[in-house]
């Protein structure tokens, strides 16, 4: 069965729609009008004949390259320091970027000439080849600050990790969208709508788990609900999922309140306030609790936990208006951990300035607001729903590395896309921003579709003479 089929009653109807459509773009009645979402199928082709070398979304490949270009330069700026002190070589890590870019702009280039048919097919196998790579990263994967996240690769110079959650990440959008499609209107039920995505979800968060990665527990657990309700789950199990999730959650920090007035913990006639309960009970949750209390009060432990957010904050004060001036930070000289990483971006508002780092960030918006475009006009629904999943999985990493740098949330590990230091993320990273570009390469142009209007009428006058 194709990936785009749903079951035979809405098929019918649908390709009834479909038809419609075609016969008013040949009439030209409704040339700039796309087909509904609900009646878009992957197995029929909305490509308009004589539309001889399709192009992808210029507007999007450009802002794309124009961040990418932005993000390989405070590699440079960011990582030298740090480069020279550990390697003797200060050019290291924005020569391995740089090389990973360029290589990076060719997978980009390669995949958009893919069709999103092809792409529907590997759903499945990637959805089952990340799981693996979840398993194996466990077993033989990389130990770095109690964490085992990393599966090497390559020896010598050319050494590097990956991390597989980056490509499930990937995985959960393609998979997602292939089995919406298959089930089609049984989406509102909860035996489609809900029971098969939140068991693969479960599976998946309980491998990060062990890993520990919470970062990615967050993004796939966010990212799985948005595909879902793109997809058509109805709202009311949503609902009652906060319902269950708050009701957990005000137990558990009722039982934490108890325990800590039943110790003595406050002073009597003393309220006890939510900081200081989290703060009692952060240690039982390990390495997250203690990033927990290092955001509630980074000066409790200044050489410490919280050591990365204060550098982190003093690199964003220190930045201004308008900066330091490009390459001038004070913080990367090994003040700040991470500088050419995770806090990149702190080291983008200390020299840049508030200004420099605003338009960065409204970069970021246009390429999110671009893709959520493509979306709305793809040609049919996965295409929508992959293309939907690209693009929130680009605004959750922004929006929670922004955040963890100026301390809005605790520390989460998780990178700036096309910024933080990393070749194999890049790589993922570009390779989503092709299959989106892909996307958009099979969206009818309307200056196509009144050509062809003309031509029909043309034949159909010739007919009739």
């Amino acid at each position: 069965m194709d990936s785009g089929k749903l079951d035979n009653g809405a098929e019918t109807e649908k390709d009834e729609k479909s038809d419609e459509w075609n016969a008013g773009a040949q009439t030209g009645a409704r040339a700039s009008v796309m087909p509904t979402w609900t009646s878009r199928v992957l197995t029929r082709n909305y490509i308009v004949e004589g539309r001889k070398s399709p192009r992808f979304d210029i507007p999007f490949l450009m802002l794309t390259i124009l961040i990418l270009v932005i993000g390989v330069i405070m590699v440079l700026s960011a990582s030298f320091a740090r480069a020279y002190y550990t390697t003797g070589q200060p050019m290291l890590f924005f020569s391995r970027q740089l090389v990973f870019a360029l290589s990076g702009i060719a997978i980009m280039l390669i995949v958009s000439h893919i069709k999103v048919k092809t792409i529907s097919r590997v759903s499945i196998y990637a959805m089952l080849v990340s799981i693996f790579l979840l398993v194996l990263v466990l077993n033989v994967g990389v130990k770095v600050n109690g964490a085992r996240r990393w599966i090497g690769i390559g020896t010598g110079n050319f050494a590097n990790t990956f991390q597989p959650s980056e490509i499930a990440k990937l995985s959960v959008v393609l998979c997602y969208a292939q089995m919406a499609c298959k089930f089609g209107g049984r989406m509102k039920t909860f035996k489609y709508g809900v029971a098969p995505f939140a068991a693969i979800t479960a599976i998946i968060i309980g491998l990060l788990w062990f890993e520990p990665h919470l970062s990615a527990i967050v993004i796939i657990g966010v990212l799985s609900v948005i595909m879902m309700f793109a997809a058509g789950t109805r709202l009311r199990w949503f609902a009652i999922a906060g319902l269950v999730l708050a009701l957990a959650a005000g137990l558990l920090f009722f039982t934490a309140m108890r325990r800590q007035s039943g110790s003595g913990g406050g002073e009597p006639g003393q309220s006890v306030t939510v900081t200081q309960i989290v703060q009692e009970n952060a240690g039982s949750l390990g390495y997250a609790g203690s990033r927990i209390s290092a955001w509630l009060d980074p000066d409790a432990d200044p050489l410490g936990s919280g050591l990365q957010i204060r550098q982190s904050l003093f690199a964003v004060g220190s930045g201004g208006a308008f900066g330091q001036g490009l390459g001038r930070s004070r913080q990367k000289y090994l003040y700040l951990p991470e500088e050419h990483n995770d806090y990149i971006f702190a080291i983008v508002c200390e020299e840049l300035g508030y200004i420099g780092a605003l338009l960065i960030l409204l970069l970021f918006a246009l390429l999110i607001i671009r893709g959520f475009w493509i979306a709305m006009h793809a040609v049919d629904k996965y295409s929508s729903l992959i293309t939907i999943g690209i693009t929130s999985l680009l605004a959750i990493q922004v929006f929670l590395n922004v955040a963890v740098v100026t301390n809005l949330l605790p520390a989460t590990g998780i990178s700036l896309p096309f910024f933080s230091y990393g070749g194999t993320a890049l790589w993922i990273q570009l390779l989503q921003m092709g299959i989106i570009l892909a996307v958009s390469r099979e969206i009818p142009e309307p200056a196509d579709e009144k050509a062809r209007a003309k031509r029909v009428a043309a034949s159909e006058g010739q007919e009739a003479q």
